[in-house]
């Protein structure tokens, strides 16, 4: 079965992780000590479905989400891996990284607030991040009697958001329920015979992900293995973007070097083609003095060779961002010293943009930036594949992961 990656977002007290708790009870799909363990900090009222994802201490003493639990469940059709992100502005940070690997959003309203700043700040995050699809989930409808013109009051208020604002087109789909009650979760509810579409899981059974950012090939050289008794030399690494095959000719970075591939190996074993997201070891027909850091691809559809680059950046640190400041840049298995010379504008959350009134970039927020490497980098631009198109800055004298960047351009 293949898996669905998906992420959470919404405003606190949206009842994010209610849901993802239902999801999990619903299907069976929590340890019997878990079991007993949320029966026992719940108490006598009704179920705390929420303990199933909120883990942390602190996050059960103050009632809110604060780091990104990973799920694991499955159904009948497919597994799925949830990234149960926290609500609160201060967490935004956390979000993107729960979000930045996900094929599909499901965001969260409470039907008795409905959209909310933050709403719509994870909505856009989800739009920059080229997340095709998203689930519009309405909560708490059992507060309003399952009232269909509440949902529908719902759908409007949502909609309005996004006449407001310069979205990329996504699929859109809105469904009620009630995680408190597990009306429309996993089981079709009776409470709403007026709703005739899916359920939350059938929906995500059935869903076609896009292959979005998925169409060329893209394999960085992470290890260089030699047998010099064997005459042998391979070079091992995850093959990211599209498919490569035995007998495809091959283009590496920088070098413009070519050959064919004469062999694809995991472990022991020989195959004739190797699938996107394999880590594999890659023999040529050639022996080409390829180094650690290299990039193969396809003959013809080479990316851009970069030393600088216009990129949307998210700033994720307390210390604000400086232009001028040297940092590290890490694209894929490749790190270089990176400067930001500008901050050409700062985003807002409905896309429309302002101009930097300063220098800085403070935690959460999001700006165009544009970057000097001292080296060269092997990239796409974002959105046009999604697996090569973004980095990460570091800052070298704490190693701390400072900022989280998507490429536009040279």
């Amino acid at each position: 079965m293949d898996t669905l990656k998906i992420s959470t977002g919404g405003s606190v007290d949206a009842g994010k992780s209610t849901l993802i708790g239902r999801l999990l009870w619903d299907t069976d799909s929590i340890t019997d000590d878990r079991v007993a363990a949320i029966k026992k900090a719940s108490g006598e009222n009704q179920l705390d479905l929420s303990l199933a994802t909120d883990g942390l201490l602190i996050e059960r003493e103050r009632g809110i989400t604060i780091d990104v639990a990973h799920v694991f469940f499955g159904s009948a059709f497919r597994n799925y891996i949830i990234a149960d992100t926290p609500g609160h502005f201060e967490y935004t940070r956390n979000m993107i990284t729960g979000a930045s690997t996900s094929q599909v959003s499901i965001l969260v309203i409470g039907a008795d607030v409905g959209t909310e700043a933050q709403t719509e700040r994870h909505f856009f995050i989800n739009n920059l991040l080229r997340i095709k699809d998203v689930v519009v989930v309405v909560n708490k409808m059992d507060l309003f009697d399952f009232s269909e013109e509440v949902f529908e009051n719902m759908k409007r208020s949502f909609k309005s958001m996004l006449d407001r604002g310069e979205f990329e087109e996504q699929r859109i789909t809105f469904i009620p329920v009630s995680a408190l009650c597990g009306d429309n979760v996993v089981h079709r509810s009776d409470s709403m015979s007026w709703y005739k579409g899916p359920t939350l899981l059938s929906y995500l059974d059935e869903l076609s992900v896009d292959t979005f950012g998925l169409s060329k090939a893209r394999f960085p050289i992470q290890c260089v293995v030699q047998d010099p008794e064997a005459d042998f030399i391979g070079y091992a690494g995850k093959l990211l973007g599209a498919d490569l095959s035995v007998g495809c000719e091959i283009e590496v970075l920088p070098s413009l070097k070519r050959s064919r591939v004469k062999g694809i190996q995991v472990y022991e074993k020989h195959y004739g083609r190797a699938v996107k997201g394999s880590s594999i070891l890659l023999t040529l027909e050639d022996d080409l003095k390829l180094e650690r850091g290299d990039m193969i691809v396809k003959a013809g559809e080479s990316p851009l060779v970069m030393t600088t680059l216009v990129g949307v950046l998210t700033w994720m640190s307390s210390t604000s961002l400086k232009t001028g400041v040297v940092y590290d840049l890490q694209h894929g298995i490749r790190r270089v010293k990176a400067r930001v010379d500008d901050i050409i504008n700062k985003l807002n959350p409905d896309f429309s943009q302002k101009s930097a009134d300063d220098d800085a970039l403070n935690m959460n927020e999001i700006g165009r930036v544009r970057i000097s490497l001292d080296g060269q980098i092997f990239a796409d631009p974002f959105e046009e594949l999604t697996v090569n198109g973004s980095f990460i800055l570091i800052d070298p004298n704490s190693n701390d992961t400072v900022a989280v960047g998507l490429i536009n351009g040279l």
